[in-house]
C-alpha cells in the first residue's frame, strides 16, 4: 500500500495474517525488499515485531528499539548474492551485518515511540529463533545467560537483506511476554501475543506517524553507499547477465 503522510510519500506492507508464518523459510523476503526499493526507494524500512522478553527490566508492553541481532535461524535464505537459481553465481559479495539496525532511524524510532508516552528502551540483543514453536525453557535461559534480552521469530533475514540493499532498517519490538523463563510470569501463549499486540495498536500507529514526520528533515539514507566495498569479484569479470539479475541492489556498481 503507497499513501501520503505528513507529506511523505509512504509505502506500508502488512503481514500475511498468519497464513504462512508457521513456516517462515516459505517467506520471500528477497521479493518483498525487491518490492520495498521499487517503491520506495533506499530511504528508511522499519518494522513492528512482537517479542518476548529475556530480562526482568522488559516487561509486556514496554518497546524495544534493539539495535543487536543474533540469529539462531537456519532454513531462510539471508543474501541476494547466493542463489544459483536465480542466476547470480559468478558474483562475491561480503556485506557489513556488524551494526545490523541502522543508528539513526532506530533514535528516530526511539523518539517517535517517547513521544506517544510509551514506555520505550533504547538498545537491546534480540535473538531470532526459526520457530514456529515457541523455546523450551533449557533454550530461553541459554538465551538469557548469553545476553540476549529479547526474542522473536522475525527480523532475519530482513535486517540482513537490508544492508545489502543499502537501506536503512529499525525495528519497534513490543514485548508480549515473558518467554518461558520467568518462574511467577504466565508462559508465553497465541492470546497473550495477540492481546498485547491490540492493546498496543494506538500506540504503534502513534509512532509510526511521529518517525514518518522526523523523516522528512532526515535527508538520505545513512547505508547509501554500503556495498562500495563488499564486492570482491573482479567486475570485469562478472557475466552481464548476472549484473541484470542485481541491477536494483548493486547495478550503480557496474555502471
Amino acid at each position: 500500500m503507497v499513501g501520503t503522510l505528513h507529506r511523505q510519500r509512504v509505502a506500508f506492507w502488512h503481514g500475511t495474517g498468519g497464513a504462512i508464518a508457521s513456516a517462515r523459510r516459505r517467506v520471500n523476503y528477497r521479493g518483498q525488499h525487491h518490492l520495498r526499493l521499487q517503491n520506495a526507494g533506499r530511504r528508511v524500512p522499519h518494522r513492528r515485531d512482537a517479542c518476548g522478553s529475556l530480562q526482568e527490566q522488559y516487561a509486556p508492553g514496554h518497546i524495544v528499539i534493539p539495535d543487536q541481532l543474533f540469529d539462531r535461524t537456519s532454513k531462510r535464505a539471508q543474501s541476494f548474492f547466493d542463489d544459483p537459481l536465480a542466476g547470480t553465481d559468478g558474483l562475491v559479495v561480503h556485506a557489513s551485518v556488524a551494526d545490523p539496525f541502522c543508528p539513526t532511524l532506530s533514535g528516530i524510532c526511539y523518539a517517535a515511540v517517547q513521544a506517544t508516552g510509551a514506555r520505550v528502551h533504547m538498545g537491546g540483543n534480540f535473538v531470532t529463533i526459526e520457530g514456529p514453536r515457541f523455546s523450551t525453557k533449557a533454550e530461553s535461559r541459554v538465551y538469557r545467560s548469553w545476553g540476549m534480552d529479547i526474542i522473536g521469530m522475525t527480523t532475519t533475514p530482513e535486517a540482513q537483506l537490508a544492508c545489502e540493499a543499502e537501506m536503512s532498517y529499525a525495528v519497534m519490538a513490543h514485548v508480549t511476554d515473558y518467554d518461558v523463563w520467568h518462574e511467577s510470569e504466565e508462559a508465553v501463549t497465541v492470546e497473550m501475543v495477540i492481546q498485547t499486540l491490540l492493546h498496543n495498536a494506538d500506540v504503534a500507529k502513534d509512532a509510526v506517524a511521529n518517525a514518518v514526520a522526523a523523516l522528512a528533515d532526515a535527508g538520505p539514507s545513512p547505508r547509501a553507499g554500503w556495498l562500495a566495498n563488499a564486492i570482491i569479484t573482479n567486475k570485469s569479470m562478472v557475466d552481464p547477465a548476472v549484473v541484470e539479475k542485481v541491477s536494483l541492489i548493486a547495478g550503480k556498481y557496474f555502471d
